[in-house]
């Protein structure tokens, strides 16, 4: 067996109403100085109440930094981190979906640490320490509460990251009821984007690939493909709530772990240029990067999508060979995004067809995800695939 290393959030709280108990579980003390990073409408739809009721009456000094926007900005978290600063902060809370918790990760870590976030970028090299950091999800998709990575918008539409085991949180609260007034567009797009999570762990060719990820990825796609119909058309049954949340962590402990490929990597220009939202991004490129990796034989892709395919849809029929399960698997895929009431293309979500070359060379500044992918993708296979999907 090939060596492999693991890391994942030491501490997974998950109960329906835990964010009321919120100073409990994170053990925050009396004049603990607390920022919480969320966003906007997170506050306006009161989801946010309970929590901060539980830190004031823990007594804790709490500021409010609610300025994230969906693909946070390099501008925003800078703001944020001054304010992390100017607020003497020992504790950083990130509060939302996948935006708020990436921008509190590097909060807790230039905060704590000081260090030059230019340094920082890419994996490995963030030097901490950092604040204590704990990360409460509202959306099941990101799977940020576990995973070492943070993703922020530079440049204008250039999406850049800092991937270390320094910003994985103390302390992940998962509470389902946070999840029960999410609108059915996003239950369905945050839900394919965990679906992405997993296929994309199971099949990377990331040395660091391993059992531990790939039974991850098979139960968080179990969870999920058996769950999402009814988070989106009923957002009000808990149990199915329950379960996209469970198999969206259990997919980003997978992939954080088994890094994701060229899915990830075409869907970021999308989100970076024409401001869709990043599981929508990944939903409008999926079946058309698993059919360009399962057209070439050799990589095993086929073998990888045939062997998840059950346990997506457990209704498939797996009496075949591995190419029609595969080919099926994608097609249902694909279907499910109709399905869900999801746009399936490019065109749909106001691109235009001279846009497709600029985002190809945008897809190729992202080597790290590229080169988990199990097919090699150059610059004329991206345009290729943009062309396909829109």
């Amino acid at each position: 067996m090939a060596p492999f290393a693991f890391h994942t959030t030491p501490r997974i709280v998950f109960a329906a109403g835990a964010s009321a108990d919120l100073a409990m579980h994170l053990r925050i003390q009396a004049k603990d100085r607390v920022l919480v990073v969320t966003d906007a409408t997170i506050l306006a739809l009161g989801l946010a109440k309970p929590a901060l009721a539980s830190l004031q009456g823990a007594g804790a000094d709490i500021t409010l930094f609610s300025g994230v926007e969906a693909d946070p900005s390099l501008k925003t978290l800078m703001h944020a981190v001054e304010v992390a600063k100017d607020s003497s902060v020992n504790h950083v809370i990130g509060f939302g979906g996948g935006s708020s918790l990436d921008v509190a990760k590097l909060v807790a870590l230039l905060a704590g640490s000081h260090e030059n976030l230019e340094e920082a970028w890419g994996v490995g090299n963030a030097k901490g320490p950092r604040l204590k950091l704990a990360l409460i999800p509202t959306t099941a998709g990101t799977g940020s509460e576990v995973t070492p990575v943070s993703i922020i918008t530079v440049a204008g539409s250039e999406k850049r990251g800092v991937s270390s085991p320094l910003i994985l949180p103390d302390v992940a609260l998962l509470d389902p009821d946070l999840t029960l007034g999410l609108p059915p567009h996003v239950t369905a797009a945050t839900g394919i984007d965990a679906m992405v999570h997993a296929i994309e762990a199971y099949a990377s060719k990331n040395a660091n690939n391993n059992p531990l990820s790939r039974t991850l990825a098979v139960e968080a796609l179990r969870l999920i493909g058996a769950n999402i119909e009814t988070a989106v058309f009923n957002g009000t049954d808990r149990a199915a709530r329950s379960a996209m949340l469970l198999g969206s962590m259990l997919a980003g402990q997978a992939f954080a772990n088994s890094p994701v490929a060229a899915v990830h990597a075409l869907a970021y220009p999308i989100g970076g240029t024409f401001h869709v939202p990043h599981g929508l991004s990944n939903a409008l490129v999926l079946p058309h990067v698993l059919r360009f990796n399962a057209a070439d034989p050799a990589n095993g892709a086929a073998i990888h999508y045939a062997a998840l395919a059950p346990h997506a849809f457990a209704n498939m029929d797996v009496t075949g060979g591995s190419q029609a399960i595969c080919h099926e698997f994608i097609n249902r895929l694909a279907n499910l995004s109709t399905q869900l009431g999801l746009k399936t293309r490019l065109r749909d979500v106001g691109i235009g067809e001279s846009d497709l070359g600029a985002m190809a060379a945008d897809a190729m500044k992202q080597g790290r995800l590229l080169v988990n992918n199990p097919r090699d993708v150059t610059e004329a296979d991206a345009l290729a695939i943009y062309r396909t999907a829109w």
